[in-house]
């Protein structure tokens, strides 16, 4: 198959070596870089990636979007710069190539605060990273999707997320991806209220640490579950917030 893996990327230095080695059985490496104030571009063009510097504004569906547009081959896959392939991966996406499938789901498995996790939303996770140039679009602001009509598999093999190596950074994390959230909500003209700043994220704990069974994973399953709820109470109180403006 011809490929093209694109990443996303803002201030990835500490990240991008080691993504783009684990894709170099790509065709091309595109990466679509948002104002980077680091050397990100500058070790990406060394390692051969093709480098466009781009506003995300905010915007992952329309970033992602101009990204089909130019990427050069048959296929596309999308990956974050704190993601790895393993080599079990690597075979198994060279191999889609033989089947009749459009577009490929994956799970994705987290390296959390120093530990692989098992459980909770992780185990849950699967999202479409791998599809066919034309064979649809990607929707809505943040918490982005893959619209397509396409025929669909599914890899076994899951993508290795290098999460937040440190609560701190965490924290930021959370505090950004809740605002930006918080926005999408409010333009798809969902409210906010104290019923759901209450429920919605005491569901979410419940959900990550006992439905899906994070408690396995011990402590990491914990303070993993706590920040999915958090994320969850501030998206729905920055909207509530945005409300009253």
């Amino acid at each position: 198959m011809k490929l093209t893996v694109v990443i996303l990327t803002k201030n990835e230095e500490e990240n991008i070596v080691d993504c783009i080695k684990s894709v170099r059985f790509a065709n091309e490496i595109l990466i679509i870089d948002d104002n980077s104030t680091d050397s990100t571009r500058t070790v990406a063009r060394d390692l051969g990636a093709r480098v466009i510097k781009r506003s995300l504004d905010e915007n992952y569906a329309k970033q992602k979007n101009f990204a089909l547009r130019e990427a050069k081959e048959e296929w596309v896959m999308f990956l974050d710069a704190d993601e790895r392939i393993s080599e079990e991966l690597k075979k198994e996406i060279l191999n889609t190539g033989n089947n009749n499938y459009q577009a490929y789901q994956f799970n994705r498995q987290d390296y959390f605060l120093g530990k692989w996790l098992k459980y909770g939303d992780i185990g849950a996770y699967l999202d479409i990273r791998l599809m066919k140039n034309n064979s649809g679009m990607w929707k809505r602001r943040v918490h982005e999707y893959f619209e397509t009509k396409a025929k669909m598999g599914k890899l076994r093999n899951p993508i290795l997320h290098y999460s937040h190596s440190t609560i701190g950074k965490l924290v930021n994390s959370t505090n950004r991806w809740s605002s930006w959230h918080a926005r999408a909500n409010k333009e798809e003209g969902k409210q906010s209220s104290v019923l759901k700043m209450v429920l919605w994220p005491s569901g979410k704990f419940i959900d990550s640490f006992i439905l899906k069974r994070g408690l396995l994973d011990g402590m990491h399953g914990f303070v993993f579950a706590i920040f999915v709820s958090l994320h969850s109470f501030l998206a729905w109180s920055k909207l509530w917030l945005l409300q009253k403006k």
